[in-house]
């Protein structure tokens, strides 16, 4: 299935499918990092373009996520689904109420799966975190994930080879 999401955004270009498959929530950059990787892009592009997509629904998500989640518990598709997920939020949301800016930059940033920006402003907004400081840990989370990611599928010496 993720395949056939790369190939149908593909066909409109490598830009377009980088933007494109970094809002899908939990692919996100991540997935689109690798992706660019795969097709060869530099990984000077792909960074920026990955980090902006990623970005661009968090402040949307700060304000309406709860109510969006709600909505999506009432329905017969996605009910059980979200019902997991605010679940599986909530527990993981413990250790970010702990340790606060800190712990959410760390939650968002650190690529592994169930979290990602998404959820990071999931979580941001079931803690009652400012719109301010909840839009900056998750932008520093996106661009720890993007730079770590970046790392490991284009490999140090790839990374390093523009400045050297």
């Amino acid at each position: 299935m993720i395949q056939n999401i790369f190939n149908f955004f593909s066909a409109m270009g490598d830009e377009f499918a980088l933007f494109m498959i970094s809002l899908i929530p939990l692919i996100e950059e991540r997935g689109a990092i690798i992706f660019g990787a795969a097709r060869g892009m530099a990984w000077y592009k792909v960074l920026p373009i990955c980090i902006t997509a990623n970005m661009l629904p968090v402040p949307f998500l700060l304000i309406f996520g709860m109510k969006i989640i709600a909505w999506l518990k009432t329905t017969r598709t996605f009910g059980p689904f979200f019902t997991k997920y605010e679940k599986k939020l909530q527990s993981k949301s413990e250790a970010v109420k702990k340790y606060g800016f800190f712990a959410l930059t760390m939650f968002v940033g650190i690529p592994v799966p169930g979290t990602g920006a998404w959820s990071g402003s999931l979580v941001a907004t079931i803690l009652g975190f400012d719109f301010k400081r909840g839009l900056l840990s998750i932008f520093l989370g996106v661009v720890l994930a993007g730079v770590i990611l970046t790392l490991a599928s284009y490999g140090v010496l790839g990374f390093l080879k523009v400045f050297l």
